[in-house]
């Protein structure tokens, strides 16, 4: 089953601080000396090199520039920002509003031939109709309390919709069955919402299954995960947007979908259970 989804980005930083060390070592210069050369304490140069606080930038320039290193300056920077866009806040990434957010992952869904998704806490935004994305997407601005552009936002992340109607892509999703009972919006705005999703599963594009609440669990539930293809998979936590690209770590999310797929209902067993939550509303 999964580890933890920042495990890759850890990897990344752990790799680089090996660099660094190697750079350091090649240098001949120990670790007191580079922090002196440096003109930093001691205990910093530690952290780096254990990889428990991650190099800035003028950290690799300066770290590099003692070491007589500055051609590794580049190419260690250029992967400190990589490891940088694999964990992304959600409040550093909405600083300017939710629109801009939505607008960049489309270009990465474009590319995309099979999404594997798996949510355990609201509808994916594929699925979302405008007021149930108005209404979520209201929620989050006012818990980051980033910019209120939700208004542009909602057209934005609808846009991604199309995705389900043009060219070769596909679209297996699982949904825990208390999601469909979790209300964002008004009783009629949920409503509207489960019926589209009734509407959706007529799509040839598209494969739902509903894990009932009830059901014996041979993967526990987790956090909501996108698996892109076999290339990449995103997790959304509560704070951030985590990236996973370690083979051996999508390995690990491709198992626990398939595990989570064996205990889901499809076809008419999952309308009913869509049908059974619209019900409770009305």
């Amino acid at each position: 089953m999964p580890s933890s989804p920042s495990s890759s980005v850890a990897a990344v930083r752990k790799a680089i601080a090996g660099r660094l060390v190697e750079i350091r070592k090649d240098a001949g210069l120990s670790g007191a000396e580079l922090s002196a050369l440096c003109d930093w304490h001691p205990a910093k140069t530690s952290r780096i090199q254990s990889g428990r606080s991650a190099a800035s930038e003028d950290d690799i320039r300066v770290w590099c520039t003692v070491c007589g290193a500055s051609d590794r300056i580049p190419d260690l920077i250029a992967a400190s920002r990589a490891a940088d866009s694999m964990y992304q806040e959600w409040r550093r990434r909405n600083s300017s509003g939710l629109r801009l957010a939505q607008e960049k992952v489309i270009g990465d869904y474009e590319h995309t031939r099979l999404f594997r998704i798996y949510v355990s806490n609201v509808l994916p935004g594929f699925f979302q109709t405008a007021e149930y994305a108005t209404a979520l997407m209201q929620s989050i601005t006012d818990f980051q309390g980033t910019p209120n552009d939700v208004a542009a936002a909602v057209p934005a992340r609808l846009a991604r919709a199309q995705l389900m109607y043009t060219g070769a892509h596909r679209f297996v999703v699982l949904i825990e069955e208390w999601v469909l009972r979790t209300r964002i919006g008004s009783p009629e705005d949920m409503a509207a919402q489960l019926r589209h999703l009734i509407t959706l599963m007529s799509l040839p594009s598209v494969a739902i299954g509903i894990i009932p609440a009830g059901c014996p669990r041979a993967v526990w539930p987790l956090e909501a995960f996108y698996l892109f293809d076999d290339q990449r998979v995103v997790v959304e936590t509560l704070t951030a947007k985590v990236t996973v690209l370690q083979p051996r770590e999508i390995t690990d999310y491709m198992r626990a979908f398939a595990g989570l797929s064996e205990m889901a209902v499809y076809g008419a067993k999952a309308r009913a259970l869509v049908a059974a939550a619209i019900a409770s509303i009305e």
